[in-house]
C-alpha cells in the first residue's frame, strides 16, 4: 500500500508539473519578446564622464541607477518624478537623457531642452525650439545645437539665440538631414567640428528628383501625400557638403569632382580643424576616392587613396582619428576581401595595415586617451558572433571578450574599464565587467524568462552552399514535444538580401519568438542566410552582384535539398515567408521555382527593380540601360503564369521604401493571367507593420500558411 500511495502521489506531482507549463500566446510572442520576456540588462548603461561611475535605467525607465565600475552595487541616482517637479516636465522614461559632464544631465522634453545640475539641484533652459525643429546635434562642449526647420539649417547658441545656417527658399534644397536614403552608413547630416568653430553639413538638391504619391486615407476627401523617391536609372539627388564658419557666419561649399549626382558620404573632421576628409563614390558605386579638403575654403587638397572594383564599393565608415593631437587616421576597407582596418597619414601615406584579418571588422568603438590601440567590433572566425578586439599602431591584436556571442561592448572615459553585456544560444544576457588588465566580473546574469514555458530548441547547423564549397549557416526550430518519427511541415522563413544576418549567436539565435509560436503549432521553422548576406566577406556577398536572387534561391533551395533529407520533415508540405528582400525571395521563389512550395506568403516584395530607390539597387543591379537582362530576369512580374501554390500579398500603403507599385503592378500581372492570389494591405502603415497592428499581421500570415499547408 505504501508503495501504491508513492507511485499515485508521484503521478499527480508529475501531473500537476505538467500542467504548469504555459503557452506562449501568439499576440505574446510578437508584443511581449522585448518585454514581458526580456532578459534581465541594465537597460540605458551610460559612463558619467570622467569618472569610473556608470548609470542604467530601473522601475521600468522611472529610475535612474548609478554604480562604479569597482563596486557594482547600486544607488538610486534620481527619480523621473523628482526629475520632472525640478523641470515642470512630463518625461515618461530616461530614455534620451545625457551627460554634459559628470554633475550635468542634458534633457531634451519636446521642443524644449534643459540643463539639470545634480549637484545643487538646479535647472535652465538650454534651447527652445519651434514645433517643426529636427536633428537636434550638440556641439562637443554641449553648449550650442544645430537643428534643422523643413529644408534649412540652424543653431542655437547658449544665449537661445537662433542663427540661420542656410536659408534656401527652394525647398527642394535640402540642408542638415540625411541624404542618399540613408546608404553608406549616413545616419545624420550635421557635424561640429572638434573645437567647435565649423559646422560642416550634407545638402542634396533634390529639385530633378521625381515625386511619388502616397495616399492618405484619414483625410477626408483623400490626401495626396508626395514623396522624393529616386527610381533606379531615373534623375538623382545632387550633394553637396557646406561647412559654416561661426566667426565670419560665411559658408563655403564643396562639390564632387565627378558627376553631379556623385555620392558624398563619411565626412569627417580632422582633431586641428584643418581639413575635412570625405568619401566621393561615383553614381555606378565601384570608383571610390577618399580626399581631403581645406576646411576655410572648401578647396580640394589630395587623394589619400581610391578604390575600384568590378561589382560595388560601399564606404560605410568615416575616418577614424585615434588622437586629438594627430590627423592620421584608421579607415576601413574591403580591398582584401574582408572589412579590416588601415592607418593612413593625412599626406596619403599608408603606414600600415592594423587587421589583416579573414572576418569582418564592423565598428570602432574608440582609443585609448594615449592614441596608441584601438577597440573595435568584428565577428570572429565564426560570423554569427559579434566579439571586440583590441589592436595597436604596430598591429598587434588582442581579443578583450573571451566567450562566444553577440557583445555590445562601451569603456569608461579613460578606458580603465570595459562594460559588456552579451547574450549567445545558452545565455539569455550577461553583463560583464572588465578592468584595465581584461579581467573580467559578472555584474548581472539573467534568469531564463521562458522557464515555465513550452519552447521548442533551435538546431544551429552549417550546409553547403549551391556552390558545393561555401558554408551556409542553417537554423531549424523543433517544437518542445517534438517527436522524431512523425513527419512535420516547415516554415521556410527567408530573407537572404545584403547587410542582413538571420542567424547569430545570440540568445533565441536571432530568431523572432513568434517561430517558436509557430513551432508549438506543429511546425518546423527553418532559416538559411545564403551568399550575398552579411558578415562573410566580400567575394560571398558580391555573387548577387547584377542577378538579384539567382544564387540566393540556389542556396535557399540547397536548404529545402537538406530538409527534405530528414526522416521528419514532410517535403509535399512547405510554406516559405519573407518581408522586403525577403518577399522578392518569397515571390521568386513561388514564380520561379513552382514546384518547392505550397504556400508562401509575401510582404512588401520587391517586384521589379526597375521601381526600386537608386542608392542600393544601382549598387546591386547597375542600370536597366547597362542590365537590361539581369532585370528581366530578376523581375518576378515575368513568371506569374508558372504560379501553382498558394500566395498571399501583403503591402503597407503608406510604403515609402518598397512603394506599393510592386505589388499592385504584380497583382495586375496574376489578373491578366488568370491566376488567383490574396492581397492584404495595411492602411497607412510604411514599409512594415508596428504596434498591435503586428499581431494582426503574423495572425494573417500565419493562419494563413497554416490554413493552405494542411
Amino acid at each position: 500500500m505504501k508503495k501504491i500511495s508513492w507511485l499515485l502521489l508521484s503521478g499527480l506531482l508529475t501531473l500537476t508539473a505538467l500542467g504548469q507549463t504555459k503557452k506562449i500566446t501568439l499576440d505574446e510572442s510578437v508584443m511581449q519578446q522585448n518585454r514581458q520576456f526580456r532578459a534581465d540588462k541594465l537597460l540605458g548603461f551610460q559612463w558619467i564622464p570622467n569618472t569610473n561611475k556608470y548609470v542604467y535605467f530601473a522601475d521600468g525607465g522611472r529610475k535612474l541607477m548609478t554604480a562604479s565600475a569597482s563596486d557594482s552595487k547600486a544607488t538610486e541616482f534620481i527619480t523621473l518624478a523628482d526629475l520632472n517637479k525640478n523641470l515642470g516636465t512630463d518625461l515618461r522614461s530616461f530614455i534620451g537623457v545625457a551627460f554634459k559632464d559628470a554633475n550635468t544631465l542634458l534633457i531634451a522634453n519636446g521642443p524644449k531642452f534643459f540643463e539639470y545640475n545634480m549637484a545643487n539641484q538646479t535647472s535652465k533652459l538650454a534651447g527652445t525650439f519651434s514645433e517643426t525643429a529636427e536633428n537636434h546635434t550638440y556641439d562637443n562642449a554641449k553648449e550650442n545645437i544645430a537643428y534643422t526647420e523643413k529644408n534649412n539649417l540652424y543653431y542655437s547658441n547658449k544665449n537661445n539665440e537662433k542663427i540661420a545656417v542656410t536659408n534656401e527658399t527652394n525647398e527642394g534644397i535640402v540642408s542638415g538631414q540625411v541624404f542618399a536614403r540613408n546608404e553608406f552608413g549616413i545616419d545624420h547630416g550635421i557635424f561640429w567640428s572638434p573645437k567647435n568653430h565649423y559646422i560642416a553639413f550634407y545638402q542634396k538638391d533634390q529639385s530633378e528628383v521625381a515625386d511619388y504619391p502616397l495616399l492618405d486615407i484619414n483625410e477626408t476627401p483623400g490626401k495626396l501625400e508626395s514623396i522624393k523617391y529616386p527610381m533606379i536609372g531615373q534623375k538623382s539627388e545632387k550633394p553637396r557638403v557646406g561647412i559654416y564658419n561661426l566667426a565670419t557666419k560665411k559658408t563655403v561649399f564643396i562639390q564632387p569632382r565627378g558627376a553631379a549626382d556623385d555620392y558624398l558620404t563619411n565626412l569627417a573632421w580632422t582633431p586641428d580643424e584643418q581639413f575635412v576628409l570625405i568619401a566621393e563614390l561615383n553614381r555606378g558605386q565601384n570608383d571610390m576616392s577618399l580626399n581631403v579638403y581645406n576646411a576655410q575654403t572648401g578647396a580640394y587638397v589630395r587623394t589619400i587613396t581610391n578604390e575600384k572594383s568590378k561589382s560595388w564599393v560601399e564606404p560605410e565608415h568615416a575616418a577614424f582619428f585615434p588622437s586629438d593631437k594627430s590627423n592620421n587616421f584608421i579607415w576601413f576597407s574591403e580591398k582584401d576581401g574582408f572589412q579590416n582596418l588601415y592607418y593612413y597619414s593625412i599626406d596619403g601615406k599608408l603606414i600600415k595595415q592594423l587587421t589583416n584579418n579573414k572576418f569582418v571588422a564592423k565598428e570602432i568603438l574608440g582609443a585609448n586617451p594615449a592614441g596608441t590601440e584601438i577597440y573595435f567590433s568584428a565577428t570572429g572566425e565564426n560570423p554569427t558572433n559579434l566579439l571586440a578586439y583590441k589592436v595597436d599602431l604596430k598591429g598587434k591584436q588582442t581579443l578583450i571578450t573571451k566567450d562566444a556571442g553577440v557583445h555590445f561592448v562601451t569603456a569608461s572615459t579613460d578606458w580603465n574599464w570595459f562594460f559588456d553585456e552579451y547574450s549567445n544560444h545558452t545565455t539569455p544576457s550577461k553583463s560583464v565587467m572588465y578592468d584595465k588588465n581584461l579581467k573580467p566580473k559578472t555584474i548581472l546574469e539573467s534568469a531564463n524568462k521562458y522557464e515555465g514555458y513550452a519552447m521548442g530548441t533551435a538546431e544551429i547547423k552549417t550546409i553547403k552552399a549551391a556552390d558545393g564549397v561555401t558554408d551556409l549557416y542553417t537554423r531549424l526550430i523543433k517544437p518542445s514535444n517534438f517527436d522524431p518519427s512523425k513527419k512535420y511541415p516547415v516554415l521556410v522563413y527567408v530573407y537572404g538580401g545584403p547587410h542582413a544576418q538571420m542567424i547569430t549567436n545570440s540568445y533565441l539565435d536571432g530568431a523572432n519568438l513568434w517561430m517558436y509560436w509557430m513551432a508549438e503549432q506543429g511546425y518546423l521553422v527553418f532559416t538559411l542566410d545564403n551568399r550575398g548576406s552579411d558578415n562573410r566577406g566580400f567575394a560571398f556577398e558580391s555573387v548577387i552582384h547584377g542577378r538579384l536572387g539567382v544564387n540566393e534561391m540556389d542556396d535557399q533551395l540547397k536548404g529545402v535539398e537538406y530538409l527534405k533529407s530528414l526522416p521528419y520533415v514532410d517535403g509535399n508540405r512547405l510554406a516559405v515567408h519573407g518581408w522586403s528582400f525577403g518577399g522578392f525571395m518569397t515571390t521568386s521563389l513561388m514564380l520561379r521555382k513552382p514546384d518547392v512550395f505550397k504556400v508562401g506568403v509575401a510582404g512588401g516584395p520587391v517586384t521589379d527593380w526597375k521601381w526600386y530607390e537608386i542608392m542600393y539597387g544601382e549598387r546591386y543591379m547597375d542600370t536597366p540601360a547597362e542590365n537590361q537582362k539581369g532585370f528581366d530576369q530578376a523581375s518576378t512580374l515575368n513568371y506569374v503564369k508558372d504560379l501553382k501554390g498558394k500566395l498571399l500579398l501583403i503591402h503597407g500603403t503608406s510604403d515609402d521604401v518598397v512603394v506599393m507599385q510592386h505589388n499592385l503592378a504584380l497583382v495586375k500581372k496574376f489578373i491578366e493571367a488568370e491566376k488567383q492570389v490574396d492581397f492584404f494591405p495595411y492602411p497607412m502603415h510604411k514599409h512594415n507593420v508596428f504596434g498591435k497592428d503586428r499581431v494582426h499581421l503574423m495572425r494573417k500570415v500565419l493562419d494563413y500558411i497554416i490554413e493552405y499547408n494542411k
